[in-house]
């Protein structure tokens, strides 16, 4: 009874607050709150080896009328990926003629979004040349972690995110082993990509979704999926902040591995929704505390801050989702400012609680 009458409340609280925050995000659109002080260290001298093989070209390519000896040519060149996106990613059965006619109806439908690709990624340098000065600062924060020396490019199926979501970086991009990195191209063709728009295509991924299905974040997909096997810990059933603060600790650990990308690439956001969560940021932890939510459990609540969407119903239709991770990311900002003796391996190992009571945060 009381949790029922704390919940009507809070929406009582969100009528009378939401005019106030929702105008501010349509109206402020000021960068206000990137940090233009970084201290970024020098990598240049830390060799890394990665290369690029293009399986899709290779793969789109072969013989049809002998594709037996064309698909055995392709484990030769590819012996760990080809087993894992034949067998995991199109799910087909491991029998010969399985095996083949699948390939030839896969083919066949998505012949189209091959032909495209060739357009869109005539060129892969330039993701390569961002990834591996990524790998660079990797390396440099993390000398012991071993890093892929492969990145192997492929088209798969239009729910590849989907199927690879508890092992991937968004948009396709996954850790195959200890050697190799794949990226499926399929996802990343732009955010004006015809597909994108199809209706079918919008159930799977409507447009706050679609949108970053870019070139632009495949540096950014792929350091998260390093990122997600650096850190080890779970934080689910943990009371809002302590969420917050450990998905603002990924974002500054990418920060760090990607420190000349856009901040608006890292946490997934237009740059007019940056902006105004910048503006806006002193309002927005006044709503998290007046409201007393930042020790909530209950897993509704917890997932309007914490998971992506369209929007943050409590902050208007022009806010961005995921709100809470904005937040999260700005504590431990904080948090490290004053304790800039800190490593990244110590912003890990030091519990969401102790950062927010440390970090002091009053924007």
């Amino acid at each position: 009874m009381l949790h029922l009458l704390k919940l009507k409340e809070t929406i009582l609280f969100y009528k009378k607050y939401f005019l106030f925050i929702s105008i501010t995000f349509f109206t402020l659109f000021v960068f206000a709150g990137c940090n233009n002080n970084k201290k970024i260290p020098d990598v240049s001298h830390i060799k890394i080896e990665l290369s690029t093989q293009r399986f899709e070209q290779d793969f789109f390519s072969m013989d049809t009328t002998h594709l037996d000896n064309a698909i055995q040519t392709l484990f030769e060149k590819y012996p760990n990926f080809a087993i894992d996106y034949l067998y995991n990613l199109l799910a087909i059965n491991p029998q010969p003629d399985s095996v083949i006619n699948a390939v030839k109806l896969f083919t066949n439908a998505y012949s189209n979004v091959y032909a495209d690709s060739k357009n869109i990624f005539k060129d892969f340098s330039a993701a390569e040349k961002d990834i591996k000065q990524g790998f660079q600062f990797v390396k440099y924060y993390f000398p012991q972690y071993q890093l892929p020396t492969q990145l192997i490019t492929y088209i798969g199926p239009w729910d590849a995110f989907i199927m690879l979501s508890d092992n991937s970086g968004g948009s396709g991009a996954v850790r195959i082993n200890e050697n190799i990195m794949a990226v499926g191209l399929q996802l990343n063709m732009g955010k004006d990509y015809a597909m994108y728009k199809e209706p079918a295509m919008q159930q799977f991924y409507p447009t706050f979704i679609s949108r970053r299905f870019d070139k632009a974040y495949i540096p950014i997909n792929v350091l998260n999926v390093i990122i997600d096997d650096i850190f080890h810990q779970s934080y689910q059933g943990k009371p809002l902040i302590e969420q917050m603060i450990e998905a603002g600790k990924k974002l500054y650990v990418l920060d760090a591995f990607l420190p000349y990308a856009a901040d608006s690439l890292k946490i997934g956001y237009t740059q007019n929704q940056l902006d105004a969560c910048y503006k806006s940021e002193a309002s927005i932890w006044s709503f998290f505390i007046t409201n007393d939510l930042i020790y909530q459990t209950e897993p509704s609540i917890v997932m309007e801050y914490m998971n992506d969407g369209p929007k943050t119903t409590a902050f208007g239709e022009t806010s961005p989702g995921f709100i809470g991770k904005f937040v999260g990311w700005q504590i431990v900002k904080k948090w490290m400012q004053k304790n800039d003796k800190k490593t990244l391996q110590d912003l890990i190992n030091t519990p969401a609680k102790q950062i927010f009571e440390q970090a002091k945060y009053k924007p």
